[in-house]
């Protein structure tokens, strides 16, 4: 193992020089700061983390807390955020709350001792308890957002409005919003852009708030079929794909029979078939910034999204009347703001 004292002698300067060298201290000329990086460079040194953390007060090491990696959403932003930290030297320490709002907590109040900052992914805690925990500074949000705090969100609400616009276009007089759970904060953004979109509040209606994963979509697509629906737009793109499969199912052809639109893009969203159309969010670009917004001054940013249309959506049939219509109520569901899941 190479030490700081074997860098040091092959580059032909104190211990102290090399140490102030490698931790970017001043009083240090460029010639031997040049002449110590390069040699750790080519001997392969690595600081210790908890003895540059004794002197410099910096562990190297940014936190990153998130609701569940087997969620593409949340394994696309941990690649940015993992990303941008290699770029500025530093390490990921990545932990998975399993959705629980409690162990979140827990180990966000660990982790806050143990590194340089901390990225909360759609933190699951409530409102009073995650403005505590932002209150101490060296937070930053992703998918949510608190005062005081800087955070990276989404235009959902404008991802929704170029959905409904695609959908109106192909002749779609009847759409149906598969939602996320009522305690989502960005589900939570949704419903006023649904009764904004081009086509109109009268023409969406609300099949019910569903698990944000395949087995959410699968039983969605029931509902979707008897309110006589002809395109269905959905919370996430893991609902899409169980919507899909059910109507697949029972015989249904998407897109001719109905259309189907998702949300997130992620990576299996092109892969099925028919391809999903999808409202694309960028995840990763969200993941690098939240890193940016661990220094400096709180600032919210807001990111664009943008419709990807694919195979999953068409025209809409000629005979809308040919499946049995139950009425349901506009869309009016009024989410609890506590607990985010995207």
């Amino acid at each position: 193992m190479v030490t700081l004292r074997d860098v040091a002698r092959a580059a032909g300067v104190s211990l102290a020089t090399a140490s102030r060298a490698l931790s970017d201290a001043p009083h240090v000329s460029a010639s031997n700061r040049e002449q110590v990086v390069r040699t750790a460079d080519e001997l392969g040194y690595r600081p210790h983390h908890a003895a540059r953390a004794l002197t410099t007060g910096s562990t190297g090491t940014i936190g990153l807390v998130l609701p569940d990696l087997e969620n593409p959403f949340f394994a696309a932003v941990a690649k940015g955020v993992q990303a941008r930290a290699r770029e500025t030297g530093r390490e990921v320490l990545v932990a998975d709350t399993d959705e629980d709002g409690d162990l979140e907590r827990d180990l966000v109040d660990r982790l806050l001792d143990r590194v340089d900052g901390l990225v909360l992914c759609s933190p699951r805690m409530p409102t009073d308890a995650l403005e505590g925990v932002v209150a101490g500074g060296r937070v930053a949000l992703v998918n949510r957002e608190a005062p005081g705090a800087p955070s990276v969100s989404f235009d959902t609400a404008d991802g929704v409005r170029q959905a409904l616009d695609h959908l109106r276009a192909l002749g779609h007089d009847l759409v149906a919003y598969a939602g996320g759970p009522t305690a989502s904060w960005s589900d939570g953004l949704r419903p006023a852009a649904l009764g904004r979109g081009a086509a109109g509040p009268d023409q969406v209606v609300d099949l019910g708030a569903f698990r944000p994963v395949h087995a959410g979509g699968v039983q969605a697509a029931d509902l979707a079929l008897a309110a006589g629906a002809t395109a269905v737009l959905c919370f996430n793109d893991l609902v899409a794909l169980g919507l899909l499969a059910r109507l697949h199912a029972r015989g249904l052809r998407v897109p001719d029979d109905v259309s189907v639109v998702g949300f997130d893009d992620v990576p299996a969203a092109s892969l099925v078939t028919p391809a999903l159309t999808t409202v694309a969010v960028p995840l990763a670009r969200a993941g690098r910034q939240a890193v940016d917004l661990l220094e400096g001054p709180p600032e919210r940013r807001c990111l664009p999204t943008h419709l990807v249309v694919r195979s999953s959506t068409g025209p809409a049939p000629g005979s809308p009347d040919r499946l049995p219509t139950v009425v349901l109520a506009p869309f009016a569901r009024t989410p609890d703001p506590e607990v985010v899941i995207p």
